[in-house]
């Protein structure tokens, strides 16, 4: 049985940059839903902890990102540096995990 993962208040803040970072990369509406997971993967040639970032753009299309180190290690520097639009960055071209 899967069981909820408790988190304090530096996870809760670490989730909060991530989705302001976001909306400010991606030139979101501040009210916009912006999720962060932290997720495990067991795959071989992956990082332990991986964050993963779903958002909805005006034209209600979802995008998402992952990033792969754990959310309490993550900089607006690895959110930054993603260029072009959301579109550009299509999960179904991930080659792993």
């Amino acid at each position: 049985m899967l069981m909820p993962r408790r988190f304090g208040l530096e996870t809760a803040d670490a989730i909060t940059s991530i989705q302001a970072w976001t909306r400010q990369r991606f030139k979101l509406d501040p009210a916009s839903a912006v999720l962060v997971s932290e997720v495990a993967c067991r795959m071989p040639g992956c990082p332990p902890l991986e964050t993963v970032v779903a958002f909805w753009t005006a034209d209600d299309s979802r995008h998402q990102f992952r990033l792969l180190k754990p959310l309490a290690d993550v900089r607006y520097d690895d959110i930054g540096w993603l260029f072009g639009t959301p579109s550009a960055h299509d999960p179904s071209t991930w080659s792993c995990c």
